[in-house]
């Protein structure tokens, strides 16, 4: 089998580096030979991060670069879409792959749909709310992260939808090395995007701050300033993530409950839990799913439930080693590459016969 993969970003987008890049050397061990061709790469990504500028020349380029990329179907057996193929744009190109018959998979892992149907321009609204809709709906198979995903769409009239979770790949997350922190270590990993949730939980974090020899390590950022709470940054490194998730005595994961933050897949606690961490995580979307309360860790909503949550980690070593076990074996059953990876070789299977 030959793939065309049409991911958004190079590997430093997290959304195309694990909904796609880590599968493909598995893929490759299966026979499946996968073209990657993503929209935007990694410059584009550094620059939107530490500046906030979206080039537009370069994206324009990128745009007929694509172009050309989809033009090539007929030397695939068929397409992996990330998301959609043109943002911004109607689904004029994912109709017309359904008109010439071209298969293609298209994967989801957040609720892009929403950046259309509730975006505040209503010129915006009109043009764009139903993109999405019509890209699942044309699809042969459509994969999300979620259940909140899946639902939109079978609402869009999709043919068949199925749910991978994200994950990671276990074997990077080796339980070597003890935790010996002096003091209680609060740790968050994202990015400069979703920095702001952080600010959700700021009461929490400066109370337990002022309590407690407690500090919080931020990973992915490169300043924060939280009056009352001592803050320590690291920049994020695919190679010392693992590492540096290990020197936390818990992972937290705050949200909003909004409609967008409903189709996030819950990443940063697996991640958490494949290090054997206990987490505390705001009771919205997937985050409901992965967390068993007081089993691997806590949901809290309230500024007290977030402070009793922290509390009582910081107090019970022993609770946060059992609650870390048990997040480290859910993960080995149900969020790890090596047992998702088999399953999308199957649907791919089924797709390419189809």
């Amino acid at each position: 089998m030959k793939i065309l993969l049409l991911s958004k970003y190079g590997r430093l987008g997290a959304s195309s580096r694990l909904r796609s890049y880590q599968y493909i050397p598995y893929l490759e061990k299966q026979g499946i030979l996968v073209d990657n061709a993503p929209l935007l790469g990694d410059e584009y990504l550094r620059k939107l991060y530490s500046a906030g500028n979206r080039p537009l020349m370069s994206i324009a380029k990128s745009y007929l670069q694509r172009l050309w990329n989809i033009l090539r179907f007929k030397h695939y057996d068929l397409l992996w879409i990330e998301k959609e193929l043109f943002p911004w744009m109607p689904a004029i190109a994912e109709s017309c792959l359904r008109k010439f018959g071209v298969k293609y998979v298209v994967d989801y892992d957040d609720a892009i749909f929403h950046q259309y149907d509730l975006h505040p321009n209503p010129l915006v609204r009109m043009m764009l709310q139903k993109k999405i809709d019509k890209v699942m709906r044309h699809a042969t198979l459509v994969i999300v992260g979620n259940d909140y995903l899946a639902k939109r769409a079978s609402q869009a009239g999709a043919r068949w939808v199925e749910i991978l979770p994200t994950v990671i790949d276990i074997e990077r997350y080796t339980l070597s090395g003890i935790r010996q922190n002096n003091g209680f270590y609060i740790g968050w990993i994202g990015t400069p995007m979703t920095a702001k949730y952080i600010y959700q939980i700021k009461d929490a974090l400066v109370r337990i701050c002022l309590e407690k020899n407690a500090k919080l390590l931020l990973i992915g950022l490169e300043k924060i300033d939280i009056e009352g709470v001592p803050v320590q940054t690291f920049p994020w490194d695919e190679k010392k993530e693992v590492e540096l998730i290990k020197m936390f005595d818990v992972g937290i994961m705050p949200l909003q409950d909004g409609a967008w933050e409903k189709g996030k897949c819950g990443y940063k606690l697996i991640q958490y839990m494949a290090c054997s961490l206990p987490v505390i995580a705001s009771p919205v979307g997937a985050n409901m799913e992965i967390v068993d309360h007081g089993v691997n860790g806590y949901l809290a909503s309230t500024e007290t439930e977030w402070l009793e949550s922290f509390r009582r980690l910081q107090q019970d070593k022993r609770l946060r080693t059992e609650m870390g076990k048990a997040g480290r074996a859910k993960v080995e059953k149900k969020y790890c590459l090596q047992v998702t990876a088999p399953r999308f070789v199957e649907l791919l299977e089924k797709v390419a016969s189809k």
